[in-house]
């Protein structure tokens, strides 16, 4: 797919997050297509990124978007949820219409609200009348998993150690959702 990307948009604290976009862009790099890793603007803190800033031109050329946010009491966090309510400009074109979407997240603990976050990501996306993707059951890591992962989405369990390093089962899901994300975009593109 010449020209076309996938946007893997992020937001991150303690490179949990980080580490599942990056796992996604391996696995949609794997099927030939570019991966543009980018995130957005913290609220509260002034630290350097080490990814460019989103632009509102990447997220509307796009050819599909894997969305990431940690756990913020079951919904994404803030600078994820401030980026969305700029974008009125692309939903008012319809620039999102019909191309693929998923999210990824991650909790310090196993209940600590992956699940909703998930969901809460997707409300955007569902408004920008994008394709919701989630991660099959054809999938066995989803079955063997015993930190992150769910049907909904990508998922990551850090410990309240704050460790950002997948588990291997974690690393399989980000690859699998990140395949089935670029496929699906080659599909609509060929169709």
């Amino acid at each position: 797919m010449k020209n076309d990307y996938v946007l893997v948009l992020y937001y991150s604290r303690n490179g949990s997050v980080l580490n599942l976009a990056r796992a996604i862009a391996r696995g949609i790099e794997a099927n030939g297509i570019e991966a543009k890793i980018r995130t957005v603007a913290s609220i509260n803190d002034d630290s350097a990124q080490e990814y460019p800033l989103v632009t509102q031109e990447e997220l509307k050329n796009c050819s599909a978007l894997a969305l990431g946010s940690p756990c913020r009491f079951g919904t994404m966090a803030a600078p994820l949820k401030a980026f969305f309510e700029t974008t009125s400009n692309i939903w008012l074109a319809g620039d999102l219409i019909d191309k693929p979407a998923c999210t990824f997240t991650s909790s310090a603990s196993m209940h600590g609200g992956n699940e909703a976050t998930l969901l809460s990501m997707a409300l955007p996306l569902l408004h920008h009348g994008m394709m919701l993707l989630g991660v099959p059951y054809s999938e066995p890591e989803l079955n063997r998993t015993e930190q992150g992962g769910s049907p909904y989405g990508a998922s990551h369990v850090s410990g309240l150690n704050s460790q950002p390093e997948l588990t291997q089962s974690e690393a399989t899901i980000c690859s699998t959702l990140g395949k089935r994300l670029a496929e699906m975009a080659l599909k609509i593109k060929h169709s």
